[in-house]
């Protein structure tokens, strides 16, 4: 570990790609701390803190929320954004046939995701705005001027983030959205060790030693069953036939398809909570939503069940979306290879596509457990949010994604990787794609 970490350093382009990423992720932490013009900071910690909902945007915004930032939509709105734009790829033959052509067809996806991001983040804004109007001494001059005012400054923000995002995948290391994410539910680790740690000195307090130690117990525990399930594999032979070009014979080798067990990867989680949230912005325009708000409220077992039925959806959508059985049986026709036992062509996408739905859903019910069982029993000891599932997976599943591609630059520049010559190769995936490796 020490000699892969010093050969980081050794790698003049994987030692700017490592800088520039930190130096971004720097940027969006000093962003954090300014705020949206004409508010409160101190009423609007107090706002936040009273409820759950608002509490778990400030989760995913990295503690912006709290203080309004100009950052205070995070990255959400661009996770919407791809939400829907996935969703009517499958719909509109238009997009669909863009997505099919290529890399200048998902050029135009992701722009018309970023236009659909600025537009979701200047709705979102006015419905903060007209919430926050409605709070006592949070917005000192209410009014049109301020509500246009937090939407320019709540989209420019988020747009700014989409980029930084953007940059990092291009010329950093690791994607650049999940780091986002990723950055933010770390900045909270130090605020979550201190809570609990007054919340367990507090003569109320329902913590115990024993009850520590089983909270502890349980995060090494789901952090050890992430890691395993996220390198987990459904390997399937694949057999290429002998080919005879020129004078020379090819092929004849055998090889497998591997397929995760998680190939969504911390996808779903992100795309149910972004979902969840929408309740907490229509509340502020229609106020006849208060009661669906409060019923949505994390931690209750409407949300809960809603959350676990959106995870498995999301798993099987993205799984769909990311991974064509049929194109995987047609590239193996067209290069000679097959699985013993099945016939080329719509018999072997058949075979794939049983396979992956099977591991899918163990795949969803493992990201619904990781993501709902800690939640409920760190809330039952009434720990910071941070302690739950969904913040474990999503640390955990782009930190693997990270580590794998800063060891995937160390050994094609013929540098051992983190675990030595003869350690086991970290695996992982894209978490903007989800494409297995080796797939």
């Amino acid at each position: 570990m020490a000699s892969g970490l010093t050969n980081i350093f050794r790698v003049p382009e994987l030692r700017k790609r490592l800088v520039f990423s930190l130096g971004m992720l720097a940027v969006y932490r000093l962003g954090i701390f300014v705020t949206t013009p004409g508010v409160d900071r101190v009423a609007m910690r107090e706002v936040v803190r009273q409820g759950k909902m608002l509490g778990l945007l400030d989760f995913f915004s990295g503690g912006a929320f709290e203080q309004l930032s100009i950052f205070a939509l995070g990255i959400m709105p661009y996770v919407s954004a791809s939400i829907i734009l996935q969703l009517l790829t499958v719909v509109v033959p238009a997009l669909e046939k863009l997505q099919k052509e290529g890399e200048l067809g998902r050029r135009k996806i992701t722009q018309y995701t970023r236009y659909l991001t600025i537009v979701l983040s200047a709705i979102q804004g006015y419905g903060i705005a007209s919430f926050l109007e409605a709070q006592a001494r949070v917005v000192a001059t209410p009014g049109w001027g301020f509500r246009l005012m937090t939407m320019i400054s709540l989209a420019a923000g988020t747009a700014f983030i989409m980029w930084m995002g953007e940059q990092i995948t291009e010329r950093g290391i690791g994607n650049g959205i999940s780091l986002v994410i990723f950055a933010g539910i770390v900045a909270r680790v130090p605020r979550a060790v201190y809570d609990t740690w007054v919340n367990y000195n507090s003569q109320s307090s329902q913590l115990t030693e024993m009850a520590l130690v089983i909270l502890a117990a349980v995060m090494l525990v789901v952090v050890g069953l992430i890691v395993f399930v996220e390198r987990g594999q459904r390997r399937i032979p694949i057999q290429y036939a002998k080919r005879v070009v020129g004078r020379k014979l090819y092929g004849g080798q055998s090889t497998h398809l591997p397929l995760k067990v998680n190939t969504s990867g911390v996808i779903p989680p992100i795309f149910a909570s972004s979902l969840l949230l929408f309740p907490t912005t229509l509340a502020g325009w229609f106020p006849f939503l208060s009661s669906l708000q409060s019923a949505l409220a994390p931690g209750t077992l409407i949300y809960n069940t809603l959350y676990v039925l959106l995870i498995v959806f999301f798993a099987y959508f993205y799984t769909a979306v990311t991974f064509n059985p049929v194109d995987v049986a047609d590239n193996l026709k067209k290069y000679g290879g097959y699985i013993p036992g099945i016939r080329p062509g719509k018999k072997t996408a058949d075979y794939i596509d049983h396979v992956l739905s099977r591991i899918t859903f163990g795949g969803a019910m493992y990201l619904a457990a990781i993501c709902v069982l800690p939640t409920i029993i760190t809330s039952e000891f009434g720990v910071t949010f941070f302690f739950g599932g969904t913040s474990l997976l999503i640390v955990v599943g782009v930190a693997l994604d990270t580590v794998q591609q800063i060891e995937g630059h160390l050994i094609t520049r013929h540098y051992e990787g983190f675990t030595g010559p003869r350690g086991p190769r970290i695996r992982g995936r894209s978490v903007a794609s989800g494409q297995p490796v080796g797939a």
